[in-house]
């Protein structure tokens, strides 16, 4: 029988993994408003109040998003490197990141990977030139660890020791007292190319029971499992199986798994990934950098503009289990008991478990083995890794999931954690790793965002805002946009290279986008939003209403907080997750009520059981303790399920389970713990203890939060979007009120417009104590920005001024001649200010709103040109007499490119200067500036495009006009049929309706 009795553990304390990442980071609050900044700028045609020069309006290349740049390699030129950097900067965007990466390349062979690999002199030159034009230019570059992913390099081979590895089972079935005579089993799947090396490891013998078979495993005993290594001889094994049941005959082999990289070959010789969990592995990729990428013009650009050193998911791929040699000793260490005797129900056949003991028990050897997996990439890999990327002066940035390992840990680890929004399945995703940054005090969490399956070419930038929007609401504050293609490369057809289309023949998946788009001609408005939201979402500190303890750390797999991701979301309150590791970190204290007070400042602290391994009610030992100590603090805990049955999360030492049950117990009876058996009582428990989400909706509805507090002003990020992008049905508009926390006493909300930059003081609000309730109407995936702060605070006026608390109107603003009440119809409104007078205003003839009659459309048709990367404009000019797709017009159903569509709008005698209009465009695709009589208007939201004309429409005749500039996937279908023929046409084109929507005003204060 196996002794599952531990001896002390004398592992070092997970404390210590993550150490490095416990040193607070600095306060990154922006001086959104330092005395004598402020603007002299009138406000714009909306009618806001002057904004100071704050980073809002145009923010920093630092918060601006990135691109990542796939390059087929080190087939680059540096000339090109500098224009595609001159490209990005002039297009808005923050920076870049270099991976070599070429799905869709066929011909490896013109890529020459002797000469033009990764890692060679042509690609260090490659990265020099970007390196060097990004200085210039005011930018960071990121460079990937290695080609492609999973981490990898050239110059060792499969049976290296830094080289990944991999423990193959084989296995042969013995009858009750029958002999097994012959070579030890083999493997069940034969080595990968390059592997030339196996090891004898292990060899067991147990007897099956069909008891604790499951559907897919063959059920062990445990207290049976012998090993009979010194039995073989030579290779050979002779034992004879007792004769009380059937009995299994298990080989374990060590080797290499022979990964190499995606899309391969990038080097010669090939590279090979690296063991993630020993330190050999990560030695294994300093050392090639440090001979063959880190020239003095390398060493000197990063420092200059260098940004981060990066690493996509983990995605180690073997048809066994993922293996070191030192996993043994990790395990002993760690838990203070044996590994090898509990392997059985460890190995696995092409992702799926073989064996299986008794259930409870296997769940405890898989989580301890999980655990030590992930303690040892950690310390060897992420730990070691960016001590080495801090002496070049560069951050961590890196996708930390892809294995059974506890990404939330990893995050805190991190400079900067990443998250996909192609891999993630919902926003939980990003919340797991929204918890690690903030309890470690880091300030960003990065997104690989806009890839979609099959859609090269056809993805829009609106697809790509309605993707974000709630993934910003979720923690995510940078974005990386997949992503932007090199324009080069032998062979290819217009227009130009592209890393992953074709893919397999057809339309692959992710975008190159770049001046080949049409859209690019707007791209500038884009990134301005996308680096406005990005400087709110890092300014100061994130704040979540509750901390969702998890037994298990994982991440990308879709799977949420039972109460609070089907029901808290959807009334306000905010949650992230945290695993174990978090509780040992300085931050995990409480002070006033609050986890983490000077972070997250978490309110309450939420367990439910582990959704990875059942639900089963389940805690270690060391997490229980910390639960009890940090409640004793003043922390509210609220525990879902049964918590009298409480097992221990890994195998129990000896008396370690009725200990665990007794801190519970304890735990159960302190005043601010609550425990509930239905999910539907969570909210009632929370309420019980005093806990309020900071943002509240009367009902439940689709909108989304994000909350960060500096130098007590609160900013608020509402999206009007969903928990997955799958989630049916869609998401409908809202229009409601939402009460919003506030810091600072008499603190006044403010609007802050990603679009334009301009920040407008809120006229219609109430207010109670510490909240201020607003009124938000949103589109589907529409985004609204409020801050609430002192009066002032953005540089307006109207400090001194009341504000409105009821109105009849439509609407009141803020403007530069006081505060205004808005109707589009004729009436008399009664409003209501803050200091009890009611006041009553009469707006006369205004005029009902105009639906253009017809429009003349001239078109720019982009075609292949002489060239891969030429592209040929063919004109078109229209007259039409109603709004319709693209597709619906002969002369355009296959056409991409711009179109500017003009229409003129003649207004009467009427028209005085007591009017504005709004301008509502209804469909497009896909983005689109407006002009009115020769006056550019400020950026349009591409999800809800209304504009307000303010005073820029006069008597007698207006000129409307709407540029719209489309995908290339129209074209491609019939220039490229091959690839892009089964596309679906796209319905391009400004689709409306169109309608100018007239409205009185008049001031009233």
């Amino acid at each position: 029988m196996n002794d599952l009795t531990s001896v002390h553990r004398t592992g070092v304390p997970r404390r210590t993994l993550l150490a490095a990442a416990a040193v607070a980071a600095a306060a990154g609050a922006v001086d959104w408003a330092a005395p004598g900044r402020a603007s002299a700028a009138t406000a714009g045609a909306t009618g806001a109040s002057p904004s100071p020069a704050l980073p809002f309006a145009d923010p920093g290349r630092a918060v601006r998003p990135k691109f990542r740049w796939w390059w087929p390699d080190g087939l680059v030129r540096p000339d090109e490197i500098r224009r595609e950097i001159d490209q990005i900067a002039d297009a808005g965007f923050g920076g870049a990141e270099i991976a070599a990466v070429h799905h869709s390349v066929t011909d490896t062979a013109a890529l020459d990977t002797a000469r033009h690999g990764w890692g060679t002199a042509a690609w260090v030159t490659g990265v020099e030139a970007a390196l060097s034009q990004a200085a210039r230019r005011g930018l960071t570059i990121d460079l990937t660890v290695g080609p492609s992913w999973p981490a990898a390099v050239p110059g060792i081979t499969p049976d290296s020791e830094a080289a990944v590895k991999e423990l193959a089972h084989g296995a042969a079935t013995v009858a009750p007292g029958a002999t097994y005579t012959g070579p030890a089993p083999k493997p069940v799947h034969e080595a990968a190319s390059g592997v030339h090396e196996q090891r004898l490891l292990l060899v067991q013998a147990a007897r099956v029971n069909t008891a604790n078979s499951t559907r897919k495993e063959t059920g062990l005993d445990l207290d049976s499992v012998r090993d009979l290594t010194s039995d073989v001889t030579d290779g050979a094994l002779n034992w004879t199986a007792p004769d009380d049941g059937t009995w299994v005959v298990i080989a374990y082999w060590v080797r290499g798994s022979g990964q190499t990289p995606e899309a391969g070959p990038h080097t010669d010789p090939p590279a090979y990934v690296v063991d993630h969990f020993s330190a050999a592995g990560t030695r294994a990729v300093t050392d090639f950098w440090e001979a063959h990428i880190l020239t003095p013009a390398v060493r000197r650009l990063l420092k200059v503009s260098g940004g981060a050193l990066f690493e996509d998911s983990i995605e180690l791929e073997t048809d066994g289990l993922q293996w070191t040699p030192g996993l043994p000793d990790a395990f002993l260490e760690h838990t203070g008991r044996s590994l090898l005797p509990l392997l059985p129900a460890l190995i696995l056949d092409n992702s799926n478990q073989v064996y299986a003991f008794e259930a409870a028990v296997t769940r405890q050897i898989r989580h301890d083995f999980w655990e030590t997996v992930s303690t040892l990439v950690n310390k060897h890999h992420f730990t070691a890794l960016r001590t080495w990327a801090h002496s070049l002066g560069l951050q961590l940035r890196s996708q930390p999931y892809g294995l059974q390992t506890d990404a939330i840990a990893t995050a805190a680890i991190l400079d900067i954690a990443e998250g996909e929004s192609l891999g993630f399945k919902n926003l939980d995703d990003y919340r797991c790793l929204a918890g690690g940054r903030d309890m470690a005090g880091h300030t960003v969490l990065s997104c690989e965002a806009g890839a979609y399956t099959g859609s090269a070419y056809s993805t829009t930038w609106q697809r790509f805002l309605r993707t974000m929007g709630g993934a910003y609401a979720a923690g995510v504050n940078q974005t990386v946009v997949h992503g932007f293609s090199y324009a080069e490369f032998p062979g290819v057809n217009w227009p130009g290279y592209a890393a992953f289309t074709p893919y397999k023949g057809v339309a692959g998946y992710g975008e190159s986008w770049g001046p080949r788009h049409p859209t690019w001609t707007h791209v500038s408005d884009v990134s301005g939003y996308l680096g406005r939201v990005h400087q709110v979402l890092q300014t100061g500190r994130a704040k979540a209403d509750v901390a969702v303890f998890r037994q298990t750390g994982y991440s990308a797999t879709g799977i949420g907080a039972s109460w609070f991701t089907a029901t808290g979301i959807t009334l306000g309150w905010t949650h992230q997750f945290l695993s174990g590791p978090l509780l040992d970190l300085p931050s995990a204290t409480v002070r006033g009520g609050r986890l983490a007070p000077d972070g997250p400042a978490y309110k309450a602290l939420f367990v439910e059981g582990d959704f990875f391994y059942g639900s089963t009610v389940t805690l270690a030992l060391r997490d229980a303790r910390a639960l009890l100590r940090l409640t004793r603090a003043g922390l509210p805990v609220v525990l879902l399920g049964a918590w009298d049955t409480v097992v221990p999360s890994g195998v129990p030492d000896t008396g370690e389970s009725d200990e665990l049950r007794s801190v519970v117990k304890e735990l159960l009876t302190q005043p601010l713990v609550r425990k509930v058996t239905d999910k539907a009582a969570v909210g009632d428990a929370l309420a019980a203890l005093g806990v309020r989400p900071d943002v509240g909706y009367a009902s439940a509805s689709t909108l989304l939060n994000a909350h960060r507090t500096a130098d007590g002003v609160d900013y608020y990020y509402l999206c009007n979007g969903k928990h997955a992008e799958t989630v049916k049905p869609p998401v409908a508009a809202v229009d409601h009120e939402v009460t919003l926390h506030r810091s600072t006493a008499k603190g006044v909300p403010y609007v802050l417009d990603p679009w334009t930059g301009k920040a407008e003081r809120v006229a219609h609000y109430t207010e109670d104590g510490d909240s201020v309730t607003v009124r938000v109407a949103l589109e589907p995936a529409e985004t609204l920005i409020v801050a609430i702060g002192r009066p002032g605070l953005f540089g307006d006026r109207n400090g001194a001024r009341p504000h409105v608390v009821d109105s009849e109107a439509d609407e009141a603003r803020f403007t530069d001649a006081g505060l205004t009440v808005r109707a589009t119809a004729a009436g008399t409104y009664r409003t209501v200010l803050s200091k009890g007078r009611a006041v009553s205003t009469s707006l006369k003839d205004i005029p009902e709103p105009i639906a253009p009659a017809s429009w003349r459309l001239s078109v720019q048709d982009w075609r292949p040109g002489a060239s891969a990367t030429r592209t040929t404009v063919v004109e078109h000019d229209l007259t039409l007499d109603a709004l319709v797709p693209w597709s619906q017009i002969p002369e355009l159903a296959d056409v991409s490119g711009i179109g500017r569509y003009r229409t003129t709008v003649t207004l009467g005698r009427g028209w005085t200067g007591g009017y504005g209009a709004r301008l509502e465009l209804g469909a497009v695709t896909d983005t689109c500036r407006v002009t009115v009589n020769g006056h550019r208007l400020d950026p349009v939201d591409q999800i809800h495009p209304v504009v307000d004309l303010g005073g820029l429409l006069r008597r007698g005749a207006n000129v409307i006009e709407v540029e719209v500039a489309t995908p290339l996937a129209n074209r491609l279908r019939i220039s490229d049929p091959a690839v892009y023929g089964g596309v679906a046409r796209g319905a391009y084109g400004l689709l409306g309706p169109v309608r100018l929507v007239p409205y009185g005003e008049a001031r009233i204060g």
